[in-house]
């Protein structure tokens, strides 16, 4: 079964502050109508800390959708390389044992994807595939583990590459004035982050199951409008509620596998807000504390769009205290409205790193020849 080894992250350097949000969002949007709601729904949050890649003062204006973009790739080229070489060495393995990149970001845009130039400049394998993922969201994290998970059954022993960078603070848009765009101003964060997925060995979540749900008749509700000055977020008030019909996805999910859901060992749970996770707890029927990683990721990063998932596992490994064997989860929940789910178990990789095979011994980039699996 395939791997999702320890990740890695990194968060900017420039930090604002809960008194920093509502300091400047008072500046900023004084006299409007919806600032006092919004001023308290930030607060709601329980984001105390999030990190952006410009000083604040810098964030907060709007110096063109092409400047936003180019800062965009700047940055990214910048920031995503020392990410992916701990990531990599996290699993033991080099950018030659990679056989697929799959980027994940909603926060700029570039063509060709930054996979292409992470390639070229950092010695992966020209023959390396390439899945760049723009449109889901904050869904994005779990649905690049779910790829990668289904590339490794079809081709056993292969390796994938997942990397995850939003730079949310360079879609601010200073003239919106709605609920949740004001919202979203005070909530979302940047990071950068990476993991392997190993088609063979590593320790971490040994991926077993997953699944794909889309909400009828929501794809509304989380959007972008793309205008002249760029990327405008747009957040229906709907979407803290969508729990509800979310959870007996997750258990159809579990039961289908064996399991429970609510009687699980450890879950990685997009945080998009204390809602979201509030209310997943209870239809579960489970601890509000076993989310603690979700909780710790937004209370100190804000929501990182795609990059949430990864960082609520990253401290689950920093936290040192899953058995071989125990059973978990993870979900990402974005645009759609969208759930990307995947079922798993803790594993630990006690064999010598030679005798593990990779995807080129076993034949799998030769033309013509495709390994028939069923994914599970």
């Amino acid at each position: 079964m395939p791997t999702l080894c320890r990740p890695a992250v990194s968060v900017p350097e420039h930090v604002v502050t809960m008194e920093d949000t509502l300091e400047f969002a008072e500046k900023i949007h004084h006299g409007k109508p919806q600032l006092p709601l919004a001023l308290r729904l930030i607060q709601r949050t329980g984001v105390r800390k999030r990190h952006i890649v410009q000083p604040i003062e810098e964030a907060l204006g709007h110096p063109g959708f092409e400047e936003r973009n180019r800062l965009y790739e700047m940055e990214s080229k910048k920031r995503c390389p020392p990410v992916i070489t701990e990531a990599l060495t996290n699993a033991d393995l080099t950018v030659q044992d990679i056989d697929v990149i799959i980027y994940v970001s909603c926060t700029g845009f570039l063509m060709p994807s930054l996979t292409a130039w992470l390639i070229n400049s950092m010695g992966f394998r020209s023959d390396t595939r390439q899945i760049p993922i723009a449109q889901l969201g904050c869904a994005a994290g779990g649905a690049a583990i779910n790829r990668a998970h289904d590339f490794c059954m079809a081709y056993p022993g292969g390796n994938v590459l997942i990397v995850s960078c939003e730079l949310c603070s360079l879609c601010y848009q200073p003239e919106d004035d709605d609920i949740g765009s004001l919202l979203s101003g005070g909530l979302f964060g940047d990071a950068v982050a990476a993991a392997v997925v190993r088609g063979h060995g590593g320790t971490g979540v040994r991926l077993e199951r997953n699944a794909s749900y889309l909400v009828p008749q929501t794809e509304d509700w989380i959007s972008y409008a793309v205008r002249a000055t760029g990327f405008h977020f747009r957040l229906d008030r709907r979407v803290p509620g969508t729990m509800k019909p979310l959870a007996p996805v997750l258990r159809e999910l579990a039961a289908d596998h064996g399991w429970d859901a609510g009687n699980l060992d450890f879950y990685i749970i997009h945080a998009g807000g204390p809602r979201i996770l509030d209310d997943l707890a209870e239809y579960l029927n489970v601890d509000r504390t076993m989310f603690r990683h979700s909780w710790a990721t937004l209370t100190e990063c804000g929501n990182i769009a795609s990059a949430v998932v990864l960082e609520a596992l990253r401290r689950q490994f920093e936290e040192n205290a899953i058995p071989p064997g125990a059973t978990g989860m993870i979900a990402g929940f974005g645009p759609g409205i969208t759930a990307e789910m995947s079922a798993g178990r803790w594993a630990l990789d006690s064999r010598d790193p030679s005798s593990r095979p990779t995807a080129r011994s076993q034949g799998f980039l030769e033309p013509g020849r495709v390994a028939r699996q069923q994914v599970v």
